[in-house]
């Protein structure tokens, strides 16, 4: 049943992303493709439009791809899916935040959670450019080993500058 398809499946990325639309647009992408939804240019093209109109980016692309899927009931499907996830959360961590908000553990993690964020949205970012710019598109899969050893070696000096102390700029 493709409503509860677009439920669970805008539910999962909604639940497995942190920052925002952008962050998500690689797990859309893998979703929605693989799904067999939509090709790859109707989906840069939802996207072009989901940047355009008001409203969070996340909530118009699941709106969008729920309408192109299933209709009205497709759409709320989707949407619903997408912003579940972070109400549920922002109840749970208002409810708790007071008796956290000093710990140094929690804004440690908040603090390694930004660069993630920046990685997916690059990643996403330069999918979309593969996209529009590469006839035929592109495929992360060439270069997985060669983005493996690249994370590798970013991810390993920045740990040494890190503790170090030393300012990034």
């Amino acid at each position: 049943m493709i409503y509860l398809e677009l439920l669970f499946t805008f539910l999962k990325i909604g639940a497995f992303t942190f920052g925002g639309g952008y962050a998500m647009l690689p797990l859309i992408q893998e979703e929605v493709v693989s799904r067999g939804w939509m090709g790859q240019q109707a989906l840069v093209d939802f996207i072009a439009v989901s940047e355009s109109t008001p409203g969070p980016f996340a909530v118009n692309i699941a709106t969008y791809i729920g309408s192109e899927t299933g209709g009205l009931l497709g759409a709320v499907c989707a949407t619903l899916g997408v912003v579940l996830p972070s109400f549920i959360v922002i109840l749970l961590v208002a409810k708790c935040f007071e008796k956290f908000k000093n710990s140094r553990i929690v804004n440690g993690c908040m603090a390694g959670l930004k660069p993630a964020v920046v990685g997916l949205i690059g990643a996403a970012a330069l999918s979309v450019a593969a996209t529009v710019f590469i006839p035929g598109g592109f495929s992360m899969a060439v270069m997985t080993d060669d983005a493996f050893y690249c994370s590798l070696a970013i991810f390993t000096v920045s740990m040494i500058l890190a503790l170090k102390k030393t300012h990034p700029i």
